[in-house]
């Protein structure tokens, strides 16, 4: 196994990540505060620098009120074309 970082699994899962966040109408910072994190955490992941795993990941949609499911569904859609 190769290792996911700018895959194409890795680009949805940041375009999820984002996408959900702005939907929102959510900031960088207003996440980070509801993370109980600095704002560079939110960024570093929303750019590919550091990685989620799947707690944080969790945690992510549940600040922003959304469902994990449906971005894990995005993102395996990705993943089976």
């Amino acid at each position: 196994m190769t290792r996911s970082l700018q895959t194409p699994g890795h680009q949805a899962l940041m375009k999820v990540l984002v996408e959900t966040r702005k939907s929102k109408g959510v900031t960088q910072q207003e996440l980070a505060d509801r993370l109980q994190r600095p704002q560079s955490y939110v960024a570093k992941i929303e750019t590919g620098e550091r990685r989620l795993d799947v707690v944080e990941f969790v945690e992510w949609f549940q600040a922003l009120n959304a469902d994990p499911k449906a971005a894990v569904s995005a993102i395996s859609e990705v993943l089976s074309a």
